[in-house]
């Protein structure tokens, strides 16, 4: 069944009652949301995830590897009516003072697995930040492990895409979008995630949108789901002229 998902950023209560306020008006049919863990807001996903709960059908928190003590319980695991949650490996964080744990990513997700069965667990999948062979081994590793899909790295390029599509063609994926706007945001998307964009690439909204409703129609057209990062932008300004192709 194909999905569609809105990845909200949890900088505080306020601000992720307002992003649902506004979601829900420009999109109000969307039932899903997935929520970022951030070390430097307070508010952690699941606690996020729990407050809005209510409002979706599923509500998808990020978990961070490194953070889980291997002794310590598992993050959501009392967060009522959840159902879903994306195990990420983390980067490390700015603030030494935080203690961070040697965990991979199919470790924590085995934990889900075996500690609550009732979730459904997904894994993230990166194609820029190693050698392709490299990121699909670590693939079969996470759905060994008992990873039930896959949330990709936004991607920005057609043929990427497609390569990417080809690669996973077995798998279940949310396929991310998000645009990027103006030369700083593609600096940050360069030199933080490795990004390489196309040749041809304009980090202007109306571009940015004209690739949205490409790859949206094209992998939803095959039974995919799909995923939007709204980032550095008002939500209304990026969602609502998708709203035709998230619908159908």
């Amino acid at each position: 069944m194909s999905r569609v998902s809105i990845e909200l950023v949890p900088r505080d209560a306020e601000a992720i009652t307002r992003e649902v306020r506004e979601l829900r008006e420009c999109l109000p049919y969307v039932d899903t949301i997935n929520i970022p863990d951030i070390q430097r807001f307070s508010l952690r996903s699941w606690d996020a995830a729990a407050m809005v709960q209510g409002s979706f059908r599923s509500v998808i928190p990020h978990i961070r590897a490194i953070d889980i003590d291997p002794k310590g319980p598992l993050p959501g695991l009392d967060t009522p009516d959840l159902k879903e949650v994306l195990i990420i490996k983390g980067d490390p964080p700015a603030d030494l003072n935080h203690r961070v744990f040697p965990n991979t990513s199919d470790a924590i997700i085995r934990r889900y697995v075996r500690e609550a069965p009732h979730l459904k667990v997904y894994a993230a999948f990166d194609p820029y930040r190693r050698a392709p062979y490299r990121e699909l081994e670590e693939l079969a590793r996470k759905r060994d492990a008992g990873a039930c899909g896959f949330f990709t790295q936004p991607l920005f390029d057609m043929r990427m895409l497609d390569l990417c599509r080809e690669w996973l063609q077995d798998e279940t994926v949310f396929w991310g979008f998000s645009p990027v706007i103006g030369p700083k945001s593609r600096s940050y998307w360069e030199t933080t995630n490795h990004i390489v964009f196309p040749h041809d690439f304009s980090p202007t909204l109306e571009a940015n949108l004209a690739f949205a409703r490409q790859a949206i129609q094209e992998v939803r057209a095959g039974g995919g789901s799909v995923y939007l990062m709204p980032l550095r932008v008002r939500l209304a300004s990026y969602l609502s002229p998708l709203a035709d192709v998230l619908m159908t």
